[in-house]
């Protein structure tokens, strides 16, 4: 079994890696409800902005009337109807322009870097944008933190040791790297910026659009109703952040100009309990098959979000929530996800990334039951 360290790598790498993935989010899956406009209309580079959590940032921000610049590879071009300025590039420079299209003299107010994984192509990104923004503000993940040390996390816990980079293992994103990974860009960045960083540590990202398909699976296998076959460990805790509520904050943060770092995580539910909060927007049967540990070897299941590790961490809210943060209910991503979900076309929805195969939940099924 992994080690702590590796567990948080490896429960928040697949977010990270599925998310530059296109999401399918319209409009129409947002939140209902207007978002208030700042006093001050703020110009803003997003790095990245194509994949889960970009576009909402983007709309966010267009909604609130800010002027937006994305950088990305280009793969979604036209995306925002021409409402943005798209540069075009690669965070490696060393790969076709690079960082070319973000030299000059343009500035920024805030620059949100969404698509940051390794040191060195954060390094590069900060460095030179750093005499021409006003602050940077990166996406880090709850995986930074070290998992040999502590599993309750304040924002000033200790994070993982950096990594041993002139290694070339070490550029291989995977679910013992990224953490480290990570943290390191998170130092830098801090390094670099000093009182002008912002980082936000997400921690799970759930909600409608979720190209890693690990909430929607529990979604989904709930409402279908009958026999489930819940996560092992039941008293384990977990947390996780509406993808609309981490974009509203990522902005609030951005317009008010706060420094320091903060763990973006909902309030904190136990296995089981959040399996309950999914059961109650539904009206079909269902009935949680819960394996003990000395079953989950047997079953052959790797389901998504939980992946059958006893590891149980907390992450404090408490400097986010002072800072502005809104987590929303349950209930409320739970529906807004299964409407998502239900909206995609067929084929989409035929081929979920990382759902185990009905053949074996039916196995497990009868095993358990």
């Amino acid at each position: 079994m992994s080690n702590r360290r590796q567990f948080l790598g490896a429960a928040a790498s697949a977010t990270a890696l599925l998310a530059l993935h296109s999401s399918g989010l319209s409009r129409a899956a947002r939140a209902q409800g207007s978002t208030p406009n700042a006093d001050r209309k703020l110009k803003i580079l997003i790095l990245g902005g194509t994949g889960f959590i970009g576009p909402l940032q983007v709309e966010t921000a267009l909604e609130r009337g800010y002027e937006v610049t994305t950088f990305n590879r280009g793969n979604r071009s036209g995306l925002f109807g021409g409402q943005v300025t798209e540069l075009v590039g690669d965070r490696d420079k060393n790969v076709g322009e690079g960082l070319t299209a973000l030299e000059g003299d343009e500035r920024w107010d805030v620059v949100i870097d969404n698509s940051g994984y390794l040191p060195q192509q954060v390094r590069d990104s900060v460095e030179l944008l750093a005499e021409r923004c006003g602050r940077y503000l990166y996406i880090s993940t709850v995986a930074v933190y070290d998992g040999e040390q502590a599993l309750d996390f304040e924002e000033d816990g200790p994070l993982s040791p950096a990594p041993a980079l002139e290694n070339p293992g070490w550029n291989d994103i995977n679910g013992e790297t990224y953490g480290p990974l990570k943290a390191e860009c998170d130092r830098i960045v801090r390094e670099v910026m000093g009182e002008r960083a912002t980082i936000v540590r997400p921690t799970y990202i759930v909600g409608p659009g979720d190209s890693t398909d690990r909430f929607t699976y529990w979604v989904d296998r709930i409402h279908n109703g009958g026999d489930v076959v819940a996560p092992a460990y039941p008293d384990a805790r977990i947390q996780v952040v509406d993808v609309r509520d981490l974009a509203e904050f990522v902005l609030t943060l951005a317009e008010n100009g706060t420094p320091g770092s903060f763990n973006a995580a909902g309030p904190v539910y136990t296995r089981e309990g959040m399996m309950w909060g999914i059961r109650g927007t539904v009206s079909a049967e269902v009935r949680f098959l819960w394996p003990t540990p000395e079953e989950e070897e047997s079953l052959g299941l790797s389901p998504p979000m939980f992946n059958w590790k006893s590891d149980s961490m907390a992450f404090s809210n408490a400097a986010s929530l002072l800072a502005g943060a809104n987590y929303r209910p349950l209930s409320e991503s739970t529906v807004a996800t299964l409407e998502w979900w239900m909206a995609q076309d067929a084929e989409r929805r035929a081929s979920p990334r990382g759902w185990p195969e009905e053949a074996t939940i039916a196995a497990a099924i009868e095993q358990l039951g």
